[in-house]
């Protein structure tokens, strides 16, 4: 899909490559070019190059230290740093906590916890699902107990991506049994160096450690850190996960993931003949092609509903189906491209300095594959997204 960009625009967009261009260290910006597992150290390193230019929090209004963007601003911005193999930014802060803060928080709150995020010192995770309530989280059974100025949390939460890395949790607690589930929920933020704090990893099946699961054993949490009214934290919950699942379609990601595919397929792998010459790899690759163009438009769109302050409501629904689905696409098409030289490939964090087997494109092919099984559970699976769409959309 081509913008028709107005001069201010394509001023905008030189200006953010020229940045991007003197700021991305080369030895982050390679681990992403060839997909391989960044560190905490690497995200951070970026994004606080970012935050000093005011480009962490880009969706955040000018009142709390937004750049003031508009709607083709950020889908710019999104895509360039996808075309020059930026990390994506890590959502839990700017994309999930803060806007929750910034919206249903205290002025005390917002000024505790904004900067951090702002500034990316702070790293957020989400202690939303757990191993009895994950799409369908309003059955959660972590509770907080009253203590007076504090809650007594005690559960378990899982698949909490980067646990290990972050030092505050935005989390769904049970505050209440006495009226429907939705109703006893409360959205509370905890400090990941309080005692009682237990973070176990879970390995994926690509080899990667980004899951965890996350026990609280008599956790204190001061009520000062509780957003918003007790018993509302599912209003907060649905406000963050409408605007996660819009994020979900990663356009710049996967615009890029599909030049990669397209260019190792340009080399043979197998054989003499590259792969981009047979016709049915082409049919597929063009399908998704179509695909892609279609989402970006549906993106645009909703993005412009949010820039005029409407939530985007069902509509996130929809494109993380798509989004998350079309990427899983790209990555099979990958898994052919790479051929033999996928299964070849050392896991993530046992490849050390062992020259590639074949080319380096296709090293990783086989876990960002299985990586990419789980976009369709995250942030509520795209089954649960049909419902919503059946019931919010199609009336049914």
């Amino acid at each position: 899909m081509e913008l028709s960009l107005t001069p201010d625009e394509l001023a905008f967009a030189d200006d953010v490559r020229a940045f991007v261009a003197a700021n991305l260290p080369e030895d982050i910006a390679e681990k992403v070019r060839y997909n391989e597992v960044l560190k905490r150290d690497d995200y951070m390193r970026w994004q606080q190059r970012l935050a000093a230019r005011g480009w962490h929090t880009i969706g955040w209004p000018v009142e709390y230290g937004g750049p003031g963007w508009t709607v083709t601003q950020k889908f710019l911005f999104e895509l360039i740093c996808g075309e020059m193999d930026c990390p994506v930014i890590q959502p839990f802060g700017p994309r999930m906590a803060g806007p929750v803060i910034y919206s249903f928080g205290t002025p005390e709150q917002k000024d505790r916890f904004l900067p951090g995020i702002r500034n990316s010192t702070d790293w957020w995770c989400q202690g939303y699902s757990e191993p009895q309530a994950g799409s369908d989280l309003a059955t959660l059974a972590t509770r907080a107990e009253d203590a007076g100025d504090h809650y007594i949390v005690n559960g378990q939460k899982i698949w909490t991506s980067y646990a290990h890395y972050a030092n505050w949790m935005f989390c769904l607690v049970r505050t209440s049994r006495e009226d429907r589930p939705q109703k006893g929920i409360s959205f509370v933020l905890i400090d990941m160096a309080t005692p009682g704090i237990t973070v176990e990893p879970i390995i994926g099946v690509d080899g990667r450690h980004s899951f965890n699961t996350v026990f609280f054993d008599n956790v204190a949490v001061p009520k000062a850190n509780r957003i918003g009214e007790e018993g509302k934290g599912w209003t907060y919950a649905k406000f963050l996960l409408e605007h996660e699942r819009v994020d979900n379609a990663a356009i710049g990601v996967t615009k890029k993931a599909l030049e990669r595919v397209k260019h190792l397929a340009e080399r043979p792998v197998d054989g003499p003949i590259a792969l981009i010459d047979d016709p049915r790899f082409r049919t597929r690759l063009t399908e998704i092609e179509a695909q892609f163009a279609s989402l970006e438009m549906m993106a645009l769109k909703v993005l412009s509903d949010v820039a005029s302050g409407s939530s985007p409501g069902p509509a996130s629904s929809l494109l993380k189906i798509r989004g998350t689905e079309i990427a899983q696409r790209i990555s099979e098409l990958g898994m052919e491209a790479a051929g033999q030289y996928a299964l070849a490939a050392p896991r993530p964090q046992e490849r050390g300095n062992l020259p590639p087997l074949g080319p380096r494109e296709a090293e990783m092919a086989m876990s960002n594959y299985l990586w990419r099984r789980a976009m369709s559970i995250y942030g509520g699976s795209n089954e649960i997204q049909r419902n919503i769409i059946a019931k919010r959309i199609l009336e049914m």
